[in-house]
């Protein structure tokens, strides 16, 4: 049973109608095999000389029955077939959905531990498998496991010998898949394991491709590729060559009930205790019952190697999401009240407390690794605090609903990924239901529409993916425009000028300052000219607030603000 939850990614109620069509489906092809017992029937009375004539009209009834019965087969079968597909293809659509907006709904300290290879193999390739499962495999080995109860109970009341001798073996078969159950489980997530792996290996070749010819690391150098496909073939040999000799074991002892039958059914003719026309019946049935079940068995490794794929979508599923059910308020103060917050085992932030004012620019600066991205992430609950709470307006973030808070809430990062669609669509990403005429307005303000008219297709033009034909300035101001568009009251700004040249730093800091005005500003800058206008400047240094004031009285205090100032001012006229 818990096989089938993982195959159906804990929606088994899902195969009541394939499983159902497919016995239905199976019943129906017998019907063929019993014309053709009561046909032979009918011509052994006739030439068994008993005096009996050749009943010709019940010969031509058996025929229409027979033709009736190919109009029944493909409406039967035409059933089953939907009922599988069908259900499997939409479990399949609306799982991926479903993972993709819980995945969305997770923290990102979750996210960041798990491997971005493993989840997008999940995504797609488990998926797949768990699809596979329910439209082929698992009906077809319910349905195959139901045929020979049915004919074992049916012929146990024509000859009880017989059927015994048919049906000994099957249970020995059973067993033998069993007792590979364990090792079956073993290899097939090593496989899955190596399949991941490989995964991982490749998006890392081609996203890192131009360090790889920088560094002449192309070919046989590159080894973690080929390694992780060595990999991956040694997994797959290992686990056909392992979990093979069972299968074959398990069919031989399916197929040798035939054989057991025939030599019984051959035993009893020549005693006189066993008719032909029966002989001739359980001949019939014997050659045809075990066929569904040797063709699921052949395939029963991959029954548990899904099984696998989709125990590791629930364990996904079951991850817990972020809590919170409350309306995020309109706007306050952001405080937080002794915070910590580590990454794992590593403590990057330590007892940090701090108000950030309503409507006021607020100035994260000091060295890296200092905390500053860690707190802005939790300002906009990326995170939850180790201990310690974080208060909007004084409601504890972990009390509100994350998508509510967001609603409130802009952000501008450093690096900007834009989606691989139209500019106006990248910057509707802000407001769903805005108007063309807002777009453009936003296009403006962010110091973006003059170039967006210059390409060729204007608001219309096709970005590529993580916006790779745009320049970085002009991402950054397409980024902020999105942010105008959002017309949130908290907005979050992570070194959005850190990476641009002079001319585009210009053009952002325009945009920035439209973006700013009346709204709770928290900023990042490493270039501490550029926020020397802030209401309140923090200082952080391994994780703890070690000064905050503004500008001139940061500079009075002659501590770790006036040193990366100072700094910063000798090393601006430098010039190679």
């Amino acid at each position: 049973m818990n096989a089938i939850q993982n195959i159906t990614v804990g929606q088994p109620e899902r195969l009541k109608k394939p499983v159902g069509y497919t016995i239905l489906a199976n019943l129906v092809n017998i019907i063929p095999f019993c014309l053709s017992i009561e046909a032979i029937n009918i011509i052994f009375h006739a030439f068994d000389g008993s005096g009996t004539s050749l009943d010709i009209s019940r010969l031509w009834t058996l025929f229409f029955i027979l033709v009736a019965y190919v109009f029944i087969m493909i409406v039967a079968e035409r059933a089953s077939y939907r009922a599988n597909f069908r259900g499997a293809y939409t479990m399949s659509a609306d799982g991926r959905i479903a993972l993709a907006e819980h995945l969305r709904k997770l923290s990102l300290g979750f996210l960041s531990r798990r491997d971005p290879g493993d989840i997008s193999s999940m995504m797609i390739t488990d998926f797949t498998m768990a699809e596979t499962g329910i439209s082929h495999h698992l009906p077809q080995l319910m349905g195959a496991l139901v045929m020979p109860v049915l004919a074992f109970l049916s012929l146990l009341w024509i000859d009880w010998q017989m059927s015994l001798a048919m049906f000994i073996a099957l249970p020995f078969a059973i067993l033998v898949l069993w007792v590979s159950t364990g090792v079956q489980r073993r290899l097939s997530g090593r496989q899955i394991e190596a399949k991941i792996n490989a995964g991982n290996r490749l998006e890392e070749y081609l996203q890192g491709i131009r360090v790889m010819k920088a560094y002449n690391l192309l070919g046989e150098r590159f080894t973690r590729l080929r390694d992780a496909f060595a990999d991956l073939r040694r997994a797959c040999i290992r686990q056909e060559a392992l979990l093979g000799p069972f299968v074959l074991l398990s069919v031989t002892l399916i197929r040798s009930g035939l054989t057991l039958m025939i030599l019984g059914g051959a035993y009893l003719l020549i005693g006189g205790d066993l008719s032909l026309a029966t002989f001739v019946l359980f001949l019939v049935v014997g050659s045809r019952v075990f066929d569904p079940l040797t063709s699921a068995l052949t395939n029963f490794a991959e029954f548990r190697y899904f099984s696998i794929a989709g125990g590791r979508i629930l364990d996904l599923m079951r991850e817990p999401e972020m809590k919170g059910k409350d309306i995020a308020p309109e706007g306050g103060d952001i405080e937080f009240r002794n915070v910590s917050f580590a990454y794992q085992d590593k403590e990057v932030l330590h007892g940090i407390d701090l108000i950030l004012k309503k409507g006021a620019l607020t100035a994260l600066v000091g060295p890296s690794g200092s905390g500053k991205s860690t707190l802005m992430k939790l300002c906009a609950r990326f995170y939850d605090p180790t201990s310690g709470r974080v208060l909007m307006n004084g409601s504890d973030l972990s009390s509100l609903d994350p998508e509510s808070l967001m609603r409130h809430v802009s952000m501008v990062f450093q690096d900007v990924y834009l989606f691989q669609d139209s500019i106006r669509n990248n910057i509707r990403f802000g407001k769903d239901d805005a108007t063309d005429e807002e777009v453009i307005e936003a296009a403006r303000a962010a110091q973006c529409h003059d170039f967006i008219m210059r390409l060729p297709k204007g608001y219309d033009t096709m970005v590529g993916e993580g916006g790779c034909t745009l320049s970085g300035g002009e991402k950054q101001r397409l980024s902020i425009a999105r942010a105008m568009l959002k017309d949130a009251q908290i907005v979050l700004l992570d070194e959005a000028t850190a990476s641009l040249d002079p001319e585009n730093e210009v053009e952002v800091q325009r945009a920035i300052t439209k973006l700013i005005t009346g709204r709770t500003v928290i900023v990042i800058a490493h270039r501490l000219k550029t926020i020397r206008n802030a209401d309140k400047i923090v200082v952080l240094d391994d994780g703890r607030i070690v000064e905050q004031g503004t500008h001139e009285e940061l500079l009075k205090n002659d501590r770790l603000y006036a040193r990366l100032w100072n700094i910063q001012m000798k090393t601006s006229g430098w010039k190679l």
